[in-house]
């Protein structure tokens, strides 16, 4: 019998293998620039984060996806995505160690680079197609779409051809915003739930209150601001008054289409509801949910936000490497925003003091005992 083989650490992590990839183009360590195993050992630190983070998208999405989400797994759910971002923050961070490598240091062999540019890094587009964002909302590449660009790159190597497949296989998933969409709808509006026959009247109840009560809020700081001259009374009154015509666009989800206004309508009702009375036990752990959400997305824009600035500290406004607009173009995907109704409900939210009151309230916890 054969004695068991036990792993040593080297052997666990395959050091061997991983300490090997860092030749360049090539291959070989020695004929690297000084200050070029930085710039590679940084760039592939970034992609093993990324690698983690789709892995923790997938897990957190399956959970928002499964027909349903019993209240003892939002916490798992939470769990995953904090930890997503906290690998964003630590890889805005991690632009510090970037950083260190000077202008002229850079330029000694960034045109070994050409035509390979971040832009290229399939994991980041795969994070982004995972969380949802679509291809109507990105910027093109000069006259290029983005993922016909990859994809005429992917064609010319095996690295390219499987960056293809990954790309492609999430392109067909369901997102963590569609899954978080699924998990909102179902959830139970004062008492009410998607199957109740009478649940479009109670929503419609329910946000017919809830903008009578921010009219007549938005109406108590008009006053206000009046008074304390904050602005002449014409252009304070526009103001408000676009405002609350905003507020029912939202709420009534009036710019939707007809055929999917009443589902996207009680999705935002489920958004307010949930941030409105997040006090509730049953609501405590829902409303962690959506802010983790939008901490992933703010990380995410502030990890676009300080990579331009990197670039453009580094090798200020020049092409890029791959022939887009450089700074111009990164500058442009910090507006970004994939969980829009999640960044909007915030313009709507009240005080709890004005507050419509909750009806069927033992329904969120508070049931005598």
């Amino acid at each position: 019998m054969s004695k068991p083989t036990f792993p040593t650490y080297w052997d666990y992590l395959r050091l061997d293998e991983m300490l090997d990839l860092q030749g360049g183009v090539e291959g070989d360590e020695d004929q690297l620039m000084p200050d070029e195993l930085h710039f590679i050992l940084v760039h592939q630190t970034m992609e093993l984060w990324f690698k983690l983070i789709i892995r923790e998208l997938r897990l957190a999405r399956d959970h928002l996806a499964a027909p349903t989400l019993p209240e003892d797994r939002v916490p798992y759910v939470v769990h995953h995505l904090r930890r997503i971002n906290e690998i964003l923050r630590l890889c805005v961070q991690q632009f510090q160690v970037v950083e260190t490598l000077t202008p002229q240091d850079f330029l000694a062999f960034r045109d070994k680079l050409v035509p390979a540019s971040g832009f290229q890094s399939f994991q980041l587009r795969e994070i982004e197609i995972l969380m949802g964002l679509e291809e109507a909302q990105r910027f093109t590449l000069g006259k290029v779409q983005a993922m016909d660009y990859i994809k005429k790159l992917a064609d010319k190597s095996p690295a390219g051809a499987r960056a293809w497949r990954h790309i492609s296989t999430a392109r067909a998933e369901t997102t963590l915003r569609t899954a978080l969409h699924e998990w909102l709808y179902r959830t139970p509006i004062r008492g009410s739930n998607p199957e109740n026959p009478d649940d479009e009247s109670v929503v419609n109840e329910f946000l017919t209150a809830y903008l009578q009560a921010g009219e007549k809020e938005s109406k108590k700081q008009l006053e206000h601001m009046i008074q304390a001259n904050a602005a002449p009374r014409e252009a304070l009154e526009g103001r408000f008054q676009s405002a609350r015509e905003q507020t029912r666009s939202f709420l009534f989800a009036e710019e939707v289409d007809e055929s999917h206004r009443v589902r996207a309508k009680r999705i935002r009702a489920a958004l307010v509801f949930i941030e409105s009375y997040r006090e509730l036990p049953l609501l405590a752990w829902p409303r962690l949910l959506l802010d983790t959400v939008v901490e992933l997305e703010e990380q995410l824009v502030l990890f676009r936000h300080r990579h331009a600035r990197m670039v453009e500290r580094t090798i200020g406004r020049r092409v890029g490497t791959g022939g887009s607009s450089g700074v111009d173009y990164l500058d442009k995907t910090t507006q970004y925003r994939i969980f829009q109704e999640l960044w909007a409900v915030r313009t709507v939210l009240l005080r709890k003091d004005a507050l419509p009151e909750i009806e069927d309230i033992e329904t969120y916890g508070f049931a005598n005992t």
